[in-house]
C-alpha cells in the first residue's frame, strides 16, 4: 500500500510540475468573445453562471435577452430583485418566433435588442455582457451577421467579455470567438413527455 501511495504521489508531483510550467506561460488578460451553441441543454444556464460569477466579484455586467419574453425565469427574477445594482437586465424579446408569428415585429424587437446590446458593450464599466439567444435572431436573419461580427471585432472594448448563446451559431461568429462550446444532446426528458420545470429550465 505504501509503494502504491508513493508511486501516486510521485506521479502527481510530476503532473503538477508540468502543469505549473504551462500555467506560468499564460499571462495575458483580455475581453473574450464567448459562444455557447448546440442542441444540448445548458447554453444560457452556463452563461448565467458566468454572470453570477461577475456579480460575486463585484464586477458590473449586463444581460440582453433577444428571444425570451413574458414568462418569469429564476435568473431574471433573482437579478432584478437582488442584484440590479450590479447587473442591468433587459428582456427585449416577446417569445420564440413560432409563438409571436409576426416576422416584422420579431425583426423590430431584435434590432432594438441589438441597439441596446451595443450600448451596453461600449460602456466599459460593464465587464461582461450576455446576449442571450442572439444566435436565434441571427439564424432567422433578424440581424445581419456581418454587422454583429464587425462590431465585436472592431468596437468591443479590449477588456469586455461578450457571451452569445443559442443554437446554430453562424460560422462567421465562431471564427472570431475566443471560446466556443457546443452543447451536445445525449438525453432530454422532454422526449419522454416531461415538461419544462422550474429550477431546471427556467
Amino acid at each position: 500500500m505504501t509503494e502504491d501511495t508513493d508511486r501516486h504521489a510521485h506521479k502527481m508531483a510530476k503532473k503538477k510540475a508540468a502543469r505549473d510550467k504551462i500555467m506560468a506561460t499564460k499571462t495575458e488578460e483580455k475581453g473574450l468573445v464567448i459562444v455557447h451553441t448546440g442542441k444540448g441543454k445548458g447554453k444560457s444556464s452556463a452563461a448565467f453562471g458566468m454572470i453570477f460569477r461577475c456579480i460575486a466579484h463585484d464586477m458590473p455586467c449586463a444581460v440582453v435577452q433577444f428571444i425570451k419574453g413574458g414568462m418569469s425565469t429564476g435568473e431574471r427574477d433573482l437579478i432584478l430583485e437582488h442584484f440590479s445594482d450590479h447587473c442591468a437586465f433587459h428582456t427585449m424579446g416577446e417569445g420564440f418566433t413560432w409563438e409571436t408569428q409576426d416576422k416584422s415585429r420579431d425583426m423590430e424587437m431584435a434590432q432594438a435588442a441589438w441597439a441596446k446590446a451595443k450600448e451596453l458593450i461600449l460602456d466599459e464599466t460593464n465587464r461582461m455582457v450576455l446576449l442571450d439567444e442572439i444566435n436565434i435572431a441571427l439564424r432567422y436573419d433578424y440581424l445581419d451577421i456581418n454587422e454583429v461580427v464587425a462590431f465585436l471585432r472592431d468596437h468591443k472594448p479590449p477588456m469586455t467579455h461578450v457571451v452569445l448563446t443559442g443554437r446554430n451559431a453562424k460560422e462567421e461568429l465562431l471564427e472570431i470567438a475566443d471560446l466556443a462550446t457546443e452543447m451536445e444532446l445525449l438525453k432530454h426528458p422532454f422526449r419522454s413527455g416531461v415538461k419544462a420545470q422550474a429550477g431546471v429550465e427556467f
